[in-house]
């Protein structure tokens, strides 16, 4: 199946080069879309050097600055109208390891439709040292699976992989929340259409570089649209 990494970037210009260079290295025959929502500091430009190396490297430049779900959905359309069949989303910062890709792609052999990262199930682990980010992703993940079942251990983990065919039974154009949670709502739409879904463990690492995205109005969201997703509002 052609594989698209879908990554997403808003000032990643300290970051991108070095996670093309490593998932490249890691994976020959593998293509990485770059969704950049118009940076200032000059990501886009930083990738542009870069695809006369790699002619499996694509950027798509959004005009206005959009969020993580739309930069991912258009990321999903783009791949699916360019022919590509299995889809990674995966962070900039080196937050998810590239290493992990291949653990999901041994689920989809398998037969799985999802597969999805999980810092909670056994294997699994971060090295987040801030009491309050930690605080606040374990007490998210239980209130995700109080409302939203216990198919997943780790609702809110952002690195998974989807067939196309998920893609299309999930609806993209269904898809109401726009925040960081984007990623449960995908989730939850797969279990809610009967796809075949599994977990795999992996170590989620703090950003070495650049600005972390997380703040109070992050938490604050993520706590309204875990209901939005299961009324469907």
């Amino acid at each position: 199946m052609k594989h698209l990494v879908v990554i997403p970037t808003y000032n990643e210009y300290d970051n991108i080069q070095k996670i093309v260079r490593e998932i490249f290295n890691l994976y020959e025959n593998i293509s990485i879309l770059i969704v950049d929502d118009s940076s200032p500091d000059n990501t886009a430009e930083a990738v542009k050097s870069m695809q006369a190396e790699y002619k499996n490297l694509y950027l798509l430049i959004q005009e206005k600055k959009g969020g993580l779900a739309k930069a991912y959905i258009n990321g999903f359309k783009w791949g699916i109208n360019n022919g590509f069949e299995l889809f990674t989303t995966c962070d900039a910062d080196f937050s998810h390891n590239p290493r992990y890709i291949k653990d999901a792609i041994e689920l989809i052999n398998k037969g799985f439709d999802v597969a999805s990262g999980s810092r909670y199930m056994q294997g699994g682990g971060t090295d987040e040292k801030h009491w309050f980010r930690n605080l606040t992703s374990v007490g998210g993940n239980i209130y995700a699976r109080l409302i939203l079942g216990r198919k997943f251990i780790d609702w809110t983990e952002g690195f998974n992989t989807y067939t196309k065919s998920a893609l299309d039974k999930i609806n993209l154009d269904s898809i109401k929340v726009r925040g960081f949670i984007f990623g449960a709502e995908m989730k939850y739409k797969a279990v809610k259409n009967g796809l075949k879904t599994a977990e795999f463990p992996i170590y989620f690492e703090v950003r070495k570089k650049g600005a972390s995205k997380f703040d109070a109005d992050i938490l604050f969201e993520a706590f309204f649209n875990i209901i939005k997703i299961k009324t469907g509002l």
